[in-house]
């Protein structure tokens, strides 16, 4: 059992392990290029394997820090909801890694680039996978700082600004974070999940259980950048390095919604018809908004950077229909967007990369498409999966989200959202017309080299196959919402009985 269990950990400790030795090859850089890719090549791998033993063991795996049993230590916990959380991000940051060794920018030859990668890699599996939440916000401030860094170096002159404003932002999120921390340890006396989740269940409910939840609403809503705590994002992943910002975008997101997904279906179950009201209205404004801005925007990566507050939009409001098949849609809807945006954003980074002027604003890159062929038609694939039409996978995450909205009766919100995803389909024309249609200005020229294709070209064939064969992702989304609809599988796990 040990031998199964130590892939628990193995997701977290590559990648970290990987970051001290990266250091140590600063003065190479192919070196440490090359060793930074297998090292997260290999940490995907377990992820993977860690999810194949969770679904053949039919229960969650569990590894207790130092042999301490829970509640007491630090415990691990992978059920097929991080599990699937996890193989997700670390497949999208391999792209990542794989898009930076090809990329022409300045920053990814500092000898701290692939390091903070590889703990931005570090952070994220950590706050999926840990059972504790003080060990989650732990994980959450390695990402943090991993992400600011990152962006703070990047080549664009407002990437300073935009690192300033992550980090403080980040700040206030970790400030909740710790007043819901503070708040949960004074009622309840643990903050083990799985014996925080049982004890709220059999207590009676403490006066300070109402502003916990709502501190860490606060704190997963930034880490989402759900609107109105979105203003912080459009600048940030305009100015980050294209592999940073399509990280960001793509899985980084993706930490609120995991945060979401826990506080209704494991620590506050009772309480969470409340929380899922709170998260359609929220999910709803975020669709309609993210979908107006990203029209107004003359910048493609601000462009996509206001369609991740619509598509987290989406999840928001599968999330709080609540139902089995919602959640499933969720699931699926939050692992296929992380392709897609991921996708997109290398795509827009590869076509600023061959303008004159480096810049993703539309006024640039008006026209530099026409050369590039292979390029245009990535994107507009992208283009429709990110508006949801077929044979993509973007496709099979709408066609989830509106069955589960009929079936829910949420007739309302499935209106609006439905009426609002419109703009997603026009925003992506309009930006395929300008970059591959129109002709460029009289001062703009193509670069003959830029960015290489290899890592959004994988993550598109991937959108593609997802899309004709969706069965093994449904599977995995439906049985993991099978698992969410039973708290106390996750519970006895942990705390055993």
């Amino acid at each position: 059992m040990f031998t199964v269990n130590i892939l628990v950990v193995l997701p977290i400790l590559i990648p970290l392990t990987g970051a001290a030795v990266a250091i140590l090859l600063r003065k190479k850089h192919a070196w440490q290029a090359g060793w930074t890719l297998v090292t997260m090549i290999a940490s995907m791998v377990c992820s993977f394997l860690l999810l194949a033993a969770v679904w053949r063991g039919g229960e969650p795996l569990l590894f207790q820090s130092g042999g301490w049993p829970a509640p007491f230590g630090i415990s691990l916990v992978a059920d097929l909801l991080s599990a699937v959380f996890v193989v997700m991000t670390q497949l999208v940051m391999v792209t990542g890694i794989l898009y930076a060794l090809g990329s022409k920018d300045k920053v990814v030859t500092y000898p701290t680039f692939y390091p903070l990668f590889l703990t931005l890699a570090t952070g994220l599996t950590g706050a999926m996978i840990t059972g504790d939440l003080f060990n989650m916000y732990v994980f959450a401030e390695l990402l943090v700082i991993s992400g600011t860094i990152l962006t703070a170096i990047a080549d664009d002159r407002f990437g300073t600004e935009a690192a300033y404003k992550y980090f403080y932002i980040s700040l206030l999120a970790s400030f909740f974070m710790l007043l819901a921390i503070g708040s949960l340890y004074a009622a309840y006396g643990t903050l083990n999940m799985a014996s925080l989740a049982a004890n709220i269940t059999a207590k009676a409910v403490s006066p300070l259980l109402w502003p916990a939840i709502a501190f860490l609403l606060a704190a997963f809503m930034i880490k989402s950048a759900v609107f109105p705590f979105h203003f912080w994002q459009p600048d940030l992943y305009t100015a980050a390095p294209v592999p940073v910002s399509a990280m960001l975008s793509s899985v980084v997101s993706k930490f609120g919604v995991y945060g979401f997904l826990r506080m209704t279906t494991l620590l506050f179950v009772a309480q969470a018809p409340t929380i899922r009201a709170i998260l359609i209205v929220l999910g709803v404004v975020g669709v309609i908004f993210g979908g107006l801005s990203a029209l107004g925007t003359h910048n493609v990566k601000r462009m996509l950077a206001y369609s991740s507050l619509t598509q987290i939009g989406f999840i928001l409001v599968a999330i709080g229909w609540g139902t089995a098949l919602s959640t499933t849609a969720a699931i699926i809807f939050t692992f296929n967007h992380s392709l897609i945006k991921a996708a997109l954003l290398m795509l827009a980074g590869y076509v600023a990369s061959r303008a004159s002027i480096k810049s993703a604003a539309f006024d640039t890159i008006t026209g530099v498409g026409k050369p590039l062929p292979a390029a245009g038609f990535l994107f507009f694939l992208g283009s429709l999966a990110l508006a949801g039409i077929p044979p993509t996978n973007g496709f099979v995450s709408k066609m989830f989200f509106f069955d589960s909205g009929i079936r829910a009766a949420g007739y309302g919100a499935l209106l609006l959202v439905g009426l609002a995803s419109i703009f997603t389909l026009m925003y992506t024309v309009r930006a395929f017309q300008r970059i591959w249609w129109f002709k460029p200005a009289a001062t703009i020229r193509t670069k003959a080299s830029g960015d290489r294709l290899l890592a959004p070209a994988i993550l598109v064939t991937l959108i593609m196959a997802l899309g004709i064969w969706a069965q093994p992702l449904v599977a995995a989304a439906q049985r993991t919402s099978a698992w969410l609809g039973d708290p106390a599988v996750y519970v006895q796990a942990v705390l055993g009985g």
